[in-house]
């Protein structure tokens, strides 16, 4: 496949941990310019100092997506540094499950996922509106969710946040046909991500799974046991049972190195043999 990452610019919130940290990795050795962005400063020198040891260019930037200032901060630093925005990953997410029940234990919890989910979007698309406007081009990518599909129970918060980035993703389309190409990415559950951490209570992780959630559970359950079928681990096999970062950033990766007149706009990315039922 063509290679047409090679020195686009692309910002990537999030990028300390997950598969913010992969794509920041992995367009890197493909030639892309990486401005990684997160609020763990430490974390984020870490992964910047790799890229840029192997023979990478990347800057790393300390940015809350929840303060509009530090966003602005942000893709001021890439165009100082780089000259231009190519590609916005609007990355950064929480994601505490919790029911309405649990809204005293939940409440910071939620506050939180609002700033971060998106306000952190919105943030993230008017901090590099206007240069991409002036590039005549660029490239906005925001992580959704497949909670974001359709209402759950125990995903009411986390959902609404998510289906608030499809609505901002489909927004901007319409407004910059022709100069700006937009993808909202709606993944599946990715265990490895350490998203999971976040949940205030896991028995909210039913909503998902409706009438599989004991058989689902149980493969976890199974799989840190090391009594799971080798098939369901097997990323070549049909029954593979979760995803994996790696393979989710793959695909963010593929719907980004495109030509510049070809847009996937939208994308879902599941383990095949998945329980998730939205």
């Amino acid at each position: 496949m063509t290679n047409y990452l090679d020195e686009k610019v692309i910002v990537v919130t999030g990028a300390a941990g997950g598969f913010g940290q992969l794509i920041c990795q992995k367009t890197a050795e493909l030639g892309a310019r990486v401005v990684a962005a997160d609020v763990n400063e430490e974390a984020l020198k870490v992964i910047v100092d790799a890229i840029v040891s192997a023979g990478g260019e990347a800057i790393a930037v300390q940015t809350d997506v929840a303060r509009r200032e530090d966003m602005h901060h942000l893709a001021d630093a890439a165009v100082e540094h780089f000259g231009q925005i190519d590609v916005m990953l609007n990355n950064a997410g929480v994601m505490p499950l919790a029911f309405y029940a649990d809204h005293k234990a939940a409440a910071d919890a939620w506050e939180k996922c609002i700033d971060i989910n998106f306000k952190g979007v919105l943030n993230g698309i008017a901090a590099v509106h206007d240069q991409m406007i002036r590039q005549g081009r660029g490239h906005v990518v925001n992580v959704a969710s497949i909670y974001g599909n359709y209402p759950s129970a125990g995903g009411g918060v986390y959902g609404a946040t998510k289906a608030a980035v499809v609505f901002l993703s489909e927004s901007l389309r319409m407004e910059s046909q022709g100069k700006i190409k937009v993808t909202t990415v709606r993944p599946t559950g990715v265990p490895a991500t350490g998203l999971g951490k976040g949940i205030v209570n896991p028995a909210a992780v039913s909503g998902l799974l409706g009438a599989n959630t004991a058989a689902y559970l149980s493969k976890f359950e199974a799989a840190e046991a090391g009594q799971l079928p080798a098939s369901h681990l097997d990323i070549n096999d049909i029954e593979y049972f979760a995803l994996d970062p790696s393979s989710l950033a793959d695909q963010i990766i593929h719907a980004i190195n495109q030509p510049w007149g070809v847009a996937i706009t939208d994308i879902t990315v599941r383990a095949s043999g998945d329980g998730y039922v939205i």
